[in-house]
Parts: C-alpha cells; sequence; structure tokens
C-alpha cells in the first residue's frame, strides 16, 4: 500500500471508530448491562495480543465466557459448548463481542481491517513467511475471517493472513469491509469464498 493509501486508510479507522463508538454507546450499554445481568463477571475481557512489529497490546472484547472458564483454552466451536454464556452465544454468533476493540483502532493498535491479533506465543512460534502478517497493524476483520472465521484451519487462516499483506489496498479494505457487514445475519454456509 502505498504512504497515502495508509494515510487514507488510518483515517477512515478513525473516522469509523469514531462514529460507532458515538452513534452507537446506547447499544454497548444495553449490552453491558446484558452481560452483567446473564452471569458474574466482568462486563470485558482483556488479553494481551502480538500487534505490528510483534508489540505487545491489550485488546478488549465482550466476555462471552463464564467467569471461571480458561481464558487461553480452546476457542468454543459450537453454540452449545458449555463454557459460554447465553449472551455470550448471540454475542459470538453476531461478532458483536468484537465491538470494544472499536477503542484499540482508535488508540492507533488496530485497524478496522487486517489479520486477526493472536496470542504473543503464537506470534513466537511463526515461520519467516507468517512473521509478515506483523508488517501490518491487526484487524477487527480480515481476510481469513470472510473465508469462513472458525471453519478455516489455523495453518490455512495464516496462510490467508499473509496474502491479505502482499495484496493489501484500500479497494481489498473495503470489499473485506462490506463482505463483514453481511457475516452476522448469514448461515456458515454462505460465507463468501475469496481466491
Amino acid at each position: 500500500m502505498t504512504p497515502a493509501g495508509r494515510f487514507i486508510k488510518r483515517a477512515m479507522d478513525i473516522v469509523v471508530a469514531a462514529a460507532i463508538l458515538v452513534v452507537g454507546w446506547p447499544i454497548l450499554a444495553i449490552l453491558a448491562i446484558l452481560i452483567r445481568c446473564d452471569s458474574p463477571g466482568p462486563v470485558l475481557f482483556r488479553q494481551e495480543r502480538a500487534g505490528r512489529g510483534m508489540q505487545p497490546f491489550t485488546l478488549y472484547k465482550f466476555r462471552t465466557l463464564r467467569a471461571d472458564a480458561d481464558p487461553f483454552g480452546t476457542s468454543p466451536r459450537r453454540p452449545d459448548d458449555p463454557r459460554l454464556t447465553r449472551i455470550g452465544r448471540v454475542l459470538r454468533e453476531t461478532s458483536f463481542d468484537e465491538l470494544p476493540q472499536l477503542w484499540n483502532v482508535l488508540r492507533g493498535e488496530m485497524g478496522l481491517v487486517g489479520p486477526r491479533p493472536l496470542y504473543m506465543s503464537q506470534a513466537r512460534a511463526f515461520t519467516p513467511r507468517q512473521r509478515r502478517r506483523l508488517d501490518v497493524r491487526p484487524g477487527l476483520t480480515g481476510l481469513a475471517q470472510i473465508q469462513g472465521r472458525g471453519e478455516v484451519p489455523h495453518e490455512d487462516k495464516l496462510d490467508i493472513d499473509v496474502r491479505y499483506v502482499e495484496q493489501a489496498s484500500l479497494r481489498l479494505d473495503l470489499k473485506i469491509l462490506w463482505a463483514s457487514l453481511a457475516f452476522p445475519f448469514r448461515r456458515k454456509e454462505a460465507y463468501q469464498k475469496w481466491h
């Protein structure tokens, strides 16, 4: 991406994230109340992740698991996972649990589009090629997410992330954002495949 493209991308990140937080704060407040009423524990889930250039940062999400669940355990793959709270199931299915990461976007730790941020331990195990995914800010959504989210094997996701870095452009970002907007309302088998 050209320097001008990177400037426009960052400006778009700030404008869109700020607009959603300002307009959507009542929805965020309602979700926070529902989480507190549904199960004991904090509203927000915080965890250290690897950012651009391997810089660690604190990622924010709405809590979807019971407070006693292992935060480093395998992520739930089915809605009937007993670790999920009732509201947590809905948040996961709609991806609304990711909304607090708009704060990470405003802080410059993430962008709207990019590879999803992984654990520091996972990043340390990357191959030299996989490490290229750390050349850009991690994203709220990315190319791997619109290709199937949890249905795509981990190694394939890493390969898709590297392809995103190699092909990064504003046009590709807009396509990914457009496809991501439809995901909470589409069935898993209807996920669009990008090649």
